[in-house]
């Protein structure tokens, strides 16, 4: 009886392992527990000194967050973003998607620095940006779960991949689609990962051409709320006010919700790349109606996605390195 117990024990635990392992490669798996033994405290550091940023600022949770996904769409979770020009290195701080407007860096630069301190050049930059995703999520009030670990750190950076791949917020409905495919992630991992738009900020140079003249023809956007798109000219105008910011959640726009989707079914999503998920496809139509609905849902589905973008080609074994900085590589 003993040795029955025994085996479906076994047998229970090997079922549960896939869902720890999210993706091999080469060399590897990425799984939660990797640091259990080398750096036991990491976790802990990282959730500290998030939470403190995200205190003193709440607007940090939404910089972080947007941080791990212009990592991992680039060239796949590999701390790339972190880099300074430097050498032969072009940083891709300077891409379009990032030029003004990505942050948090300093915040990751602390967090390093108290990770270094406990357990030198053991925990890489690219995890600790997927481990700060998760926190700055749940200091929002959104969901938790576990993140796998085990990347290790790019020796370089690609301001082109950084342009590209990228998801624009002007792009058309079936260029973002694709751009999501070619990274392994399907329709679902899209609209649930859109709902990161439920806090943070977008400037007016992101969505001006919605107010004046979506199509080419000098006319404002029609899937865009009037009302509300008269509110957005008087602080983003036709010239001017480039750098103006404006919440994308304006209902919540602290607090990790589903208002992002109830805005959209109003026609009040911010960003063209925001509307079209109601407006564009019938498939993404009803997953925003259902997130709308059940936030307990949303919550669901974006944790399983965000841990599917975590696994976009990482650098595992002995490919890449462990930065000391990173902002730099170690040679």
């Amino acid at each position: 009886m003993a040795k029955s117990l025994h085996y479906l024990i076994l047998l229970s635990l090997l079922a549960i392992v896939p869902s720890c392992f999210c993706e091999k490669s080469q060399g590897g798996y990425l799984y939660p527990q990797f640091y259990d033994h080398s750096c036991p405290k990491v976790e802990d550091i990282v959730w500290s000194v998030v939470a403190k940023a995200v205190a003193k600022e709440p607007r940090m949770a939404a910089s972080l967050l947007r941080l791990h996904f212009h990592d991992c769409f680039v060239k796949g979770c590999d701390g790339g973003v972190l880099l300074d020009s430097s050498g032969s290195i072009i940083s891709e701080k300077r891409s379009n998607p990032n030029r003004n407007s990505a942050r948090g860096f300093e915040v990751i630069d602390e967090i390093k620095a108290a990770v270094e301190k406990a357990c030198p050049e053991t925990v890489s930059c690219a995890d600790i940006l997927a481990i700060t995703a998760r926190d700055a999520t749940l200091l929002a009030g959104g969901p938790n779960w576990e993140v796998p670990l085990g990347r290790r750190d790019s020796l370089d950076a690609s301001l082109s991949g950084s342009n590209y791949n990228i998801p624009a917020p002007n792009n058309t409905f079936q260029t973002i689609l694709t751009k999501f495919k070619l990274k392994g992630l399907d329709l679902v991992d899209l609209v649930a990962l859109s709902g990161s738009h439920t806090i943070g900020d977008a400037r007016c140079t992101s969505f001006r051409q919605r107010l004046y003249n979506q199509s080419g023809n000098g006319q404002p956007d029609n899937t865009l709320n009037q009302a509300y798109a008269a509110e957005l000219r008087t602080r983003c105008p036709q010239s001017g006010g480039d750098q103006n910011l404006f919440k994308l959640d304006y209902v919540t726009p602290f607090k990790f919700d589903n208002s992002y989707y109830k805005n959209l079914l109003a026609y009040k999503g911010l960003l063209s790349s925001d509307q079209i998920l109601l407006t564009k496809n019938q498939d993404s139509m009803k997953l925003v109606k259902q997130y709308a609905e059940n936030n307990e849902l949303f919550f669901q589905h974006f944790a399983q996605s965000m841990v599917k973008m975590g696994n976009i080609a990482p650098l595992t074994g002995s490919r890449g390195e462990i930065r000391r900085i990173c902002r730099r590589v170690n040679h």
